[in-house]
């Protein structure tokens, strides 16, 4: 069980300093939840298309933080985007991830 859990709500990570070092935020939220909020500067690629933008995501080169609106997307984002070998942390909530690196 707290390997599941771990896996879905990722290392606990100095998720500011990563971000300040140049990772990239994706927020996995619908385009309508995004529009109703979210923080400045991250990516809108909502779980249902993650897939296609790994070869995007993979060229820019940097970390990844994923969130949503609960952390439980995020999460599965996570799983999706570190076994395609990308270096992700899962962010969770994106109002909670907003107030730990802003």
């Amino acid at each position: 069980m707290a390997n599941f859990l771990k896996n879905l709500f990722g290392k606990q990570e100095d998720l500011r300093t990563i971000h300040l070092n140049g990772a990239i935020v994706v927020d996995v939220r619908t385009p309508e939840e995004f529009r109703a909020g979210h923080i400045e500067g991250a990516l809108n690629i909502p779980l249902d298309r993650l897939k296609a933008s790994i070869g995007d995501l993979k060229k820019q080169g940097k970390p990844i933080i994923t969130c949503c609106l609960s952390g439980a997307r995020s999460g599965m984002a996570l799983n999706l985007l570190s076994q395609a070998g990308l270096e992700v942390f899962n962010g969770g909530s994106w109002q909670a991830l907003e107030r730990t690196i802003c």
